[in-house]
């Protein structure tokens, strides 16, 4: 007995096809706002010289991190430099800070709404489970059919692929949060919205930047995927190493990666501490 096949391909591309037609200004207000933030961020780091960005970042990274956070972006960034790899670097910042930007945006408050209604979790936790086991390559192809090559639809399925941690752990921080000091403040008369930012937003702060450290994480690991539509930086140089089996290329460009993975990483998690010292 053969059992007819359900044509989910072709309901979803029926679907791209219906947004594609009655959304189609829509898609390019996002794509000219992404683009612009992007292109902006990436001029903006290219248009100053390297070393006067490098000194920046290091003094962010002393004051977060003491020495040797400093000493390592110090001595990281002057190797990209050294590398030849500084401008595609900056390309790729600017493309991972627009992408982690953007889900934190929208991610905590949808972590918020989460935390303080079980019928939205219950219709978000499928979402998310769907969004995290998805192949990152698949985000790529409603990506390009909506926004097409560039750094646009890198940006917006590094988003899809990367904003499930800040979710999470937005909605599971605020849930943590003990029950008597919420019954103290709703003894106190505290509004919901009073009671969100003065008790629990800030014990939940620590649980809510490791969603977002993980969200950065991701987005920064989906960038030599971005460069297979387009998208410049670091993970394009990646991309045409491994067309060219060009191991050494590879390796140089890899290490561009890993600095700023790195780097970004322990910066955050610094930030994370601070906060909660505070």
């Amino acid at each position: 007995m053969n059992i007819p096949k359900i044509p989910i391909g072709e309901w979803v591309e029926a679907l791209e096809g219906w947004l594609e037609t009655n959304f189609e200004p829509f898609f390019d207000g996002i794509k000219l706002i992404v683009g612009s933030v992007v292109n902006g961020l990436a001029n903006g780091f290219n248009y100053l010289p390297p070393l006067v960005v490098i000194a920046l970042f290091t003094i962010l990274a002393y004051w977060l991190g003491k020495v040797r956070l400093g000493a390592f972006t110090l001595l990281g960034l002057l190797l990209v430099l050294n590398l030849g790899y500084w401008e595609h670097t900056m390309d790729t910042l600017a493309l991972v800070l627009t992408a982690s930007s953007i889900s934190i945006v929208l991610g905590v408050p949808i972590g918020i709404l989460c935390a303080g209604n079980k019928r939205v979790q219950s219709v978000i936790t499928p979402i998310l489970d769907l969004m995290q086991t998805m192949p990152a390559f698949v985000y790529l192809l409603p990506a390009v059919a909506f926004f097409s090559l560039g750094v646009v639809p890198g940006v917006i399925a590094s988003v899809i692929f990367s904003i499930p941690p800040t979710i999470r752990l937005t909605s599971l921080g605020i849930r943590q949060v003990p029950e008597d000091l919420v019954e103290a403040a709703d003894a106190f008369g505290s509004t919901p919205m009073q009671k969100l930012v003065k008790v629990q937003l800030p014990i939940a702060i620590p649980t809510i930047m490791a969603g977002i450290n993980q969200t950065i994480m991701l987005s920064l690991s989906m960038v030599v995927i971005a460069s297979m539509i387009g998208a410049q930086g670091v993970g394009a140089d990646v991309y045409r190493a491994v067309t060219q089996a060009k191991t050494g290329i590879g390796t140089e460009a890899g290490l561009a990666v890993v600095v700023l993975a790195i780097m970004l990483d322990r910066m955050t998690q610094k930030l994370a501490k601070k906060n909660k010292k505070e």
